[in-house]
């Protein structure tokens, strides 16, 4: 179970997060919507521990998180897909799902990543091709695998449709509910611009709004 509770997070002297709370359950997907510059990345960014926070804590399960490094948060099993990707370019696909499973310690990584390879069959053709030379529509399935690598608990998805083709966004939803029900209760927050996309995963969302929520909300696709 993931608790944010009153979270402020100031960059720069500008406050982008103002007091901001949501939870989400063991189980549960959970929408994160607003427009650009809502503050939803500054939210995953502030529960992955890559930004810091004025005031508020976090906490994932009977874990507070809050004076956490990232590193350490991801050991918890949190997984994390950034809006622009963020794959090593010169390294292979496998090296970049294989590096953070043994940065993070995954005893078992061998047989997630033939799990997950198993969801994502395109990643053996690519396993051995550097991550620059894939599409972007390829990058995002790579960098999606990446996050179910230490995803055991927590998968943080930022604008995972953003930029893919309606067929795509559809593959990406179903994978990412095949992998939660294999996983047994991981929780899923997914940050969206987008209501018709994000209901493709969901049906619940939190409306953020100037870095604060200000609704709760049901998403029809």
């Amino acid at each position: 179970m993931l608790r944010v509770q009153g979270i402020t997070v100031a960059i720069s002297a500008v406050t982008i997060l103002r007091g901001l709370s949501l939870r989400v359950d063991t189980g549960d997907i959970i929408g994160l919507v607003g427009r650009n510059g809502a503050g939803k990345t500054t939210t995953l960014r502030s529960i992955m521990g890559l930004t810091h926070l004025s005031a508020g804590r976090i906490e994932l399960d009977d874990s507070l998180l809050d004076e956490m490094p990232s590193y350490t948060r991801a050991r918890l099993g949190i997984g994390y897909l950034p809006e622009d990707r963020r794959l090593v370019p010169a390294l292979s696909v496998y090296n970049n799902l294989l590096i953070p499973a043994q940065a993070s310690g995954v005893a078992d990584h061998d047989e997630r990543l033939r799990r997950i390879f198993n969801l994502i069959p395109e990643l053996s053709e690519w396993s051995a091709r550097k991550a620059s030379t894939l599409s972007g529509g390829q990058q995002k399935l790579v960098a999606l695998a990446r996050a179910f690598v230490n995803g055991r608990k927590l998968l943080l998805l930022d604008e995972p449709f953003e930029g893919v083709s309606t067929a795509l966004s559809r593959r990406l939803a179903q994978t990412i509910r095949e992998f939660k029900q294999g996983e047994g209760g991981v929780a899923v927050l997914v940050a969206e611009s987008d209501l018709k996309r994000a209901a493709m995963l969901t049906p619940r969302a939190y409306v953020i709004e100037r870095g604060e929520v200000i609704d709760e909300v049901t998403l029809q696709a």
